[in-house]
Order: structure tokens, then C-alpha cells, then sequence
């Protein structure tokens, strides 16, 4: 049976189109889809944008169902879907529209280091550069980390997020400046998360884990706005490091219990969704306000734990280079959340409201001026990083007025995959994907059987259509573009 999605979409422009609300009876809003007619066609060949049309049915939901162009289809929520609900209207929230990895995210690391300082252009240092960092990341399903913490710790790591890290001696009081949120969502409750979610998380802090999580060593290729890359330390060919990891166990298990929580409440509260995996409940609910305080607290283990993974880079760094890492300018650029829910003011009808915007694979892209961003980058706007697969580019943007207007504070995550993990590992056989990316320069290392054929380039959208897509629509500009020349996957 095809999976091709046959429902109706409207084009407004080159980069927009509309799913109608009139597709489905129920839908409170249209869908707002970002993609140009290739990226499109990816986008047709599964049941996202059912899904799209799905979210729309939310409680409370405010203006769209929005969908980024990395979009591919996922539990319930499409990833690269987001929501915005207003709770003082009936809104909802729902951990499926957050996602299971709580605060997957990514955070971009400068340094003073060229390409030929890493041998990337000689693979025997490169090489061993990146075995040691293999060495040293702990990576892999289930694989625990060196940082051990009693379940009282843990708990201060749910209340102090990144803050908690710092404290124990892992980076600097500078890195929380240029993280989200300075690493820590406020109002976190150790009491709303079960005793089965510390289990999990007790031993897998400082680990990056698996899937589509990684490491990568890059050099900087293009520059796109020399103003703004100069102020973020970047020029063309320089060494940058990317770390995407997430909340682990820890985070999976929240969101599992309070998907259960949730789908035996929504009865009580006359909530109907065409899709259980939508599981929500209202904000204003005893529920709703658990599972709140819940994931925040597993946001807060994720910045923690990127926090960890980035101390352990510049850590290998120092003892391979023989210099400190402050010397190598290894200095963070910003680290965003990927997978969360949070309460921003936004200008509805020329009404100012609170609104719960449901991220899930998506990036938010603050404009210039705005609080949240760090005095040193305020007047550019947010960093927004987005990496692609292990073969092509990643890239870092600033986010814009336009995004505020149309996709609250909004843009995409990544590149989005095309091709299923099993796909992909059949799609492998007979290769060496290894090989295959050492002909590109890169050095790739992983640590499942199937790590890198899961994870193969042909298994994502190319992530240059991805950015160029919201570069155009206006939702984030380009600032520059990084290659790959190493990485390492669980």
C-alpha cells in the first residue's frame, strides 16, 4: 500500500503552501507547510502531512499547524512540527507534539584551529584525532558515562540543568550565556518524574547515545555574512565542532509515562483527537501541569548533558594539541533545543498573549533585539544551527522578524530523513558507507553494527535545499556553512 499523502494543499508562494481547514472536519486551523516543489516531493512520500492536519485538531491551537521543510513523519506530531497553544483558550499540551528525546538539540563549538592544524587534508592525524575522541565520547544504545551522580545529585541536575555542570567543574559560567535559556528552564518538578525515568538517567550523563546523535569535526567553507561571523569568531577555514545529543533514557521515559498519563485523562476532559499518539491534556490541568514541570526537568538534564559532552571534547582536545582549551578558542558559540515546549509572549490580532509553542524538530530563530538572546549577538539575532548528514554541510543562521510574525520564533532542525533506518541498512548492503565517506574527506566512526548505514547521507534530505528554503521564505538567514571532515555515532 502507497504511503503517498493525496489530501488537499493550496500553493500561496514559492515557499509556502496551506493544507485548508475545510480538509478534515475538526481541523481548528489550516496547516502552514515550508517547501519548494523538490523538497515537496520528499514531503508527499509519507503521512506527514496527515499528521499536519492532525495537529491542527489541538485545543486552543493559535493561527497554524506549521511544518518546517526538514519535516518527515514521526509519533503523532510530524518532526519538524510546531504548535502554538493559547492556555487562557482552552490550550493543550502534548508530549507526543514535544517529542520522546526531551531537548535534542545542538551546540556549535569555534576554534582557533585550521584545517591543516587537524590533518585535513593527511588522515592519519585527522585519524587519530578522531579515534581518540571516539575514545573518549561515550557513545552508543544504553551506553553509561563516566559521570556518576547519587539520585540527589540527579535532582539538582533536573533543577540546575547546564548551571549544575558548570558547578561541578565542566565548562564556565560564559558557556551557560550562550546556551538556550542559559541552559535551565525555571520550575521543574523532581517530584512529577517517576522513579523509573532516574533509573535511566542516573548513569547515562556525559553520553551521547545513539540514532541520529553525534559529534562532528568541521571546517568552515562558505561565509555568507562576514559582519556576523566575524562577531561569532568564524572565517573560512576554520576548525568547528557540532555536538547533538539530547535527555537519553531520562527523557524517553518521561515522555512514555505521561503519553499514558495523558491518553486515560483526555476522556475526562472531552478531548477527542483523530490520532491517540496526540495525547493531550489541558495546560490549566493538574496533568498538564505535571507533565510541564516533568519535561522541563528533562530539558534541564539535557543541557547538562551536552554541557558534559562538550567539557569531554575540549578535554581530548587539550591532551591532543598539548594546549589549553581556552588557547585552541574553543569557546561555545550557542546551543539550541530541538525537541521542547515553552511559553513565549507573541502579538496575536494585535493582541498580546502567552502562548505554549510546541517545537518538535524545530529551531527557535529569535529576531534581533530580542531579551532572550545574548548580549554579545543581540543586535544579529539568535544563532540558529543546523546540522545535515554526515556527507554534505551543516550550517549556522540568525533568526529574524519574520519568523516572530509567521512560525513564532520558528525555523527548521536539521535536514529530515527520507529513507527509514531499516531502509537505509538495506540500502547499504554491499557498500562500505565508511569508505565511501573516508573518499570524501570525512572520517566516520560508529558504534553500533548499523550505525553509520542507519545514518548514511541518502537516508536525509539534502540539507543546502532545506536552508536555502528557509533562507528564501524569510524565517532565518544563512550566515555560514561547515563540512564535515570527521564524526563519530553511537
Amino acid at each position: 500500500m502507497s504511503n503517498q499523502w493525496t489530501g488537499k494543499l493550496e500553493k500561496i508562494d514559492d515557499y509556502r503552501w496551506e493544507i485548508p481547514q475545510s480538509y478534515k472536519p475538526g481541523m481548528r486551523v489550516p496547516g502552514r507547510i515550508y517547501a519548494d516543489e523538490k523538497l515537496l516531493k520528499d514531503i508527499l512520500t509519507d503521512k506527514s502531512l496527515e499528521q499536519v492536519a492532525n495537529v491542527a485538531f489541538f485545543p486552543g491551537i493559535v493561527k497554524y499547524s506549521l511544518a518546517m521543510p526538514d519535516i518527515h513523519w514521526g509519533y503523532g506530531m510530524p518532526v519538524g512540527g510546531v504548535a502554538a497553544t493559547d492556555p487562557n483558550d482552552g490550550g493543550v499540551i502534548s508530549p507526543g507534539a514535544v517529542g520522546y528525546d526531551i531537548n535534542c538539540g545542538v551546540r556549535m563549538v569555534r576554534t582557533n584551529l585550521t584545517a591543516e592544524d587537524v590533518g585535513a587534508n593527511n588522515y592519519s592525524p585527522l585519524r587519530k584525532l578522531m579515534a581518540t575522541l571516539f575514545n573518549n565520547i561515550p557513545c552508543g544504545v544504553g551506553v553509561g558515562g563516566d559521570v556518576k551522580t547519587s539520585y540527589a545529585q540527579l535532582k539538582q541536575v533536573v533543577k540546575k540543568g547546564a548551571g549544575w555542570a558548570v558547578e561541578q567543574g565542566f565548562g564556565t559560567k560564559d558557556d551557560l550565556l550562550h546556551t538556550e535559556a542559559n541552559g535551565c528552564l525555571d520550575d521543574a518538578d523532581v517530584e512529577a518524574i517517576s522513579d523509573r525515568a532516574y533509573a535511566r538517567g542516573k548513569g547515562q550523563l556525559g553520553t551521547l547515545g545513539s540514532g541520529n546523535h553525534f559529534l562532528e569535526v568541521q571546517v568552515v567553507d562558505q561565509i555568507y555574512d562576514s559582519a556576523a561571523a566575524q562577531r561569532m569568531g568564524l572565517d573560512a577555514g576554520q576548525v568547528t565542532m557540532m555536538i547533538h545529543s539530547g535527555s537519553r533514557g531520562f527523557g524517553y521515559q518521561v515522555c512514555d509515562d505521561y503519553l499514558v498519563i495523558t491518553g486515560k485523562a483526555m476522556q475526562k476532559y472531552g478531548i477527542q483527537m483523530p490520532d491517540r499518539q496526540l495525547a493531550c491534556v489541558p495546560i490549566k490541568s493538574k496533568e498538564g501541569e505535571s507533565y510541564l514541570g516533568a519535561m522541563r526537568g528533562a530539558a534541564n538534564y539535557a543541557w547538562c548533558n551536552r554541557q558534559i559532552l562538550m567539557h569531554l571534547a575540549r578535554e581530548t582536545f587539550e591532551k591532543f594539541f598539548n594546549s589549553s582549551w581556552e588557547k585552541l578558542g574553543m569557546s561555545l558559540i550557542y546551543d539550541v533545543a530541538h525537541n521542547i515546549a515553552k511559553f513565549e509572549p507573541y502579538e496575536i490580532d494585535g493582541e498580546k498573549r502567552t502562548l505554549c509553542v510546541h517545537r518538535k524538530g524545530g529551531t527557535r530563530a529569535f529576531p534581533p533585539g530580542h531579551s532572550e538572546i545574548p548580549e554579545a549577538y543581540r543586535d544579529l539575532g539568535q544563532p540558529v544551527i543546523i546540522p545535515g548528514d554526515m556527507g554534505r554541510n551543516s550550517y549556522l543562521l540568525l533568526g529574524t522578524a519574520k519568523a516572530v510574525e509567521e512560525t513564532f520564533g520558528t525555523t527548521c532542525h536539521g535536514a529530515g530523513r527520507v529513507m527509514s533506518r531499516t531502509a537505509a541498512v538495506k540500502a547499504s548492503h554491499g557498500r562500505s558507507i565508511a569508505r565511501e565517506l573516508e573518499d570524501k574527506g570525512i572520517i566516520a566512526m560508529g558504534r553500533g553494527r548499523n550505525a553509520l548505514e542507519e545514518e548514511q547521507p541518502d537516508a536525509y534530505k539534502d540539507v543546502n535545499d532545506v536552508v536555502t528554503v528557509v533562507h528564501n521564505a524569510g524565517i532565518a538567514r544563512r550566515v555560514a556553512r561547515m563540512r564535515p571532515i570527521g564524526v563519530i555515532k553511537g
